[in-house]
């Protein structure tokens, strides 16, 4: 029995001692990632050589395509910040129309959307019936995709209807585009956060990607496995979107965002995922019960099949729960000890990034084991949700 007890307590050691060197080497690699990590903002504009005119260097059209079903609450402050976007500023000079997408709303969205455009003849309001999505495809690709046919713009900038845009938003991801060769740019909006559940759960949003996926490789590489982007915000080269397949090649893909990045790079273009923190703000889910709806409508989706979705689980289990578990758990000082380590570089690498995109550091980086067991409740309440057929999204089913 004693050496049940000895080897149960080296297993336990070994644990906290793998949990503790994971959680160090992500905290590292966030630190060494941030300083890989685009900020887009727009360009003093510049003169064209003989003509004195820093409005005619490039010209280009920008749509702004906004899905909205029953998006009451939200659509009249979307629409607003479209409308307030700063065309003079950056080096490329862009004209802008908006369209907007009422998909079959059951309250009053599309009437606030006119409202909000106030006549202004940049903006369309489209209206569809409430009906199913044709086979094979779901609810927000298909939405898109009839967007972008309306769309005339060679640059295409998809926008939720729940984000509010900072005026400079779109000069930025324009810029950002045209100087770096970029065929997609994916910034990570501001995650506003005002319940308890809210605030653990949607800081993971951007500290996922920021401290785990290489992000100078990704922009580099055309591997589809390194990709990731918020479909709250998204901009792309027009032609490119097409020549990738647009939104048909992600028809049916629960996280077509990041779907859609992949296609991108398996077309061989250029890619970057990028702080938008400064560019636009989002409160995806208004409370606790939404933010259970929202995340295990997808979750499911995120780590290519249940093994995927095991393993990451397990990985992040053990790098940012063992540890501070065995700092009130353990018996020997020693492993105390090594705990605390774990817990202190896990709450580093959270830190670390809440100071980059403006959330809140201090005391939510110290709630960081807690916002990794939530996630992996969600994670099991999506599969489960999965598996029984049950997952829906306002009104229509999604697995």
């Amino acid at each position: 029995m004693v050496t049940g007890v000895r080897a149960a307590g080296a297993l336990g050691r070994g644990l906290v001692s793998v949990g503790t060197v994971t959680a160090i080497a992500v905290a590292a690699h966030t630190a060494w990632n941030l300083r890989s990590l685009r900020r887009p903002a727009p360009r003093t504009p510049s003169a064209v050589p003989g003509t004195g005119d820093a409005q005619a260097a490039v010209r280009e059209r920008v749509s702004l395509l906004i899905p909205a079903r029953d998006e009451a609450g939200t659509i009249a402050a979307a629409v607003a910040s479209a409308l307030a976007q700063d065309d003079s500023a950056g080096e490329v000079h862009w004209d802008l129309e908006i369209v907007v997408l009422d998909d079959g709303s059951q309250d009053s969205t599309g009437d606030l959307a006119e409202r909000a455009a106030a006549g202004d003849p940049r903006v369309r309001v489209l209206r569809a019936p409430d009906e199913p999505p044709p086979p094979g495809w779901l609810g927000k690709p298909w939405a898109c995709a009839r967007l972008a046919r309306e769309a005339t713009g060679s640059i295409l900038v998809f926008v939720d209807a729940d984000v509010v845009l900072d005026p400079h938003a779109v000069a930025s991801l324009v810029d950002e585009m045209r100087s770096s060769g970029l065929q997609m740019v994916a910034p990570y909006p501001f995650q506003q956060a005002v319940g308890p559940l809210e605030r653990i759960v949607q800081p993971l949003v951007t500290w996922a990607w920021v401290a785990t996926m290489p992000l100078a490789w990704a922009e580099r590489t055309r591997r589809p496995s390194l990709s990731a982007a918020n479909g709250q915000l998204i901009a792309m080269d027009a032609d490119a979107y097409r020549a990738a397949g647009g939104h048909g090649a992600v028809a049916g893909d629960v996280l077509e965002d990041v779907g859609l990045m992949r296609a991108f790079k398996r077309a061989g273009f250029r890619t970057a995922t990028v702080d938008g923190s400064h560019l636009a703000t989002c409160r995806m889910y208004e409370s606790s019960g939404a933010v259970v709806d929202g995340y295990g409508k997808s979750l499911w989706a995120a780590f290519n099949g249940p093994a995927g979705s095991v393993a990451v689980n397990t990985l992040l289990l053990t790098a940012y729960v063992v540890p501070p578990a065995a700092v009130v758990l353990a018996p020997r000082r020693s492993t105390r000890a090594l705990g605390l380590l774990g817990y202190a570089a896990g709450v580093t690498s959270r830190a670390l990034v809440a100071r980059r995109t403006g959330e809140p550091v201090m005391p939510d980086a110290l709630a960081h084991p807690a916002s990794i067991l939530a996630f992996g409740v969600l994670n099991a309440v999506s599969w489960t949700r999965h598996l029984r057929g049950t997952n829906s999204w306002k009104g229509r089913p999604v697995s």
